[in-house]
């Protein structure tokens, strides 16, 4: 099918062609969209790392640099089926979730701050608006992670609920399929809330059917 390009998108591939005057600085406001996409972007996620600063700063310039060598690498497979732009961003989000995930690994994962793991009941669907039985209930899950998960377990937990790494690039950090990382997300949950049952803050047919409902 042949798609037709929106002025902006053909204006886009004329510039950034190899044969173009206008190439240099085409690739200038390339770089500078694909920066302010990239910090966008991490500042969205800022939530979900500890990264500030310089070393946020850094991660942003890292994640534009390499989206716009991807980005030039494979131009000519642009199909059309969306604005450049849009196709660009792509690029970015994927860079900023990959560094993300590999400064992530750097790092022991037992080392959280208590935002992240006071997040962790909402993330779970099981936090109540009474504090007191909140931070029951977050004790509770700090055990388990800590005892009941495997290594591995915590290892791909923490990523995916606590860091908010998107599974394409756990899956490839890890060298493993996603439907693994399903399988010991599934394991994980499933002995967390196991022992949320054992210690009486939820029942053993909300167990069930969460397990059902969110694997």
């Amino acid at each position: 099918m042949v798609h037709t390009h929106d002025e902006e998108t053909s204006e886009w591939l004329r510039d950034l062609d190899l044969a173009s005057p206008c190439r240099t600085e085409a690739l200038e406001r390339l770089h500078r969209l694909l920066l302010r996409a990239a910090f966008a972007e991490v500042t969205r996620r800022r939530d979900r790392h500890s990264l500030s600063g310089p070393e946020q700063e850094d991660l942003a310039h890292q994640a534009a640099h390499d989206a716009m060598m991807a980005i030039l690498a494979k131009v000519d497979e642009f199909r059309g089926e969306s604005r450049f732009t849009t196709w660009a961003y792509k690029f970015v989000i994927l860079e900023v979730s990959n560094k993300i995930g590999r400064h992530f690994w750097q790092r022991p994962s037992s080392i959280l701050n208590d935002a992240q793991w006071d997040r962790l009941p909402d993330r779970l669907g099981i936090a109540p608006d009474d504090q007191a039985i909140r931070t029951e209930i977050l004790e509770t899950i700090r055990r388990a992670v800590t005892n009941e998960l495997t290594e591995h377990q915590q290892r791909v937990f923490l990523a995916l609920v606590v860091e908010g790494i998107p599974l394409d690039a756990l899956a490839a950090r890890l060298d493993c399929t996603r439907n693994s990382l399903y399988k010991t997300m599934f394991d994980a949950r499933r002995k967390l809330r196991a022992a949320l049952v054992a210690d009486g803050h939820i029942e053993t047919d909300q167990l069930s059917a969460a397990e059902e409902s969110n694997p």
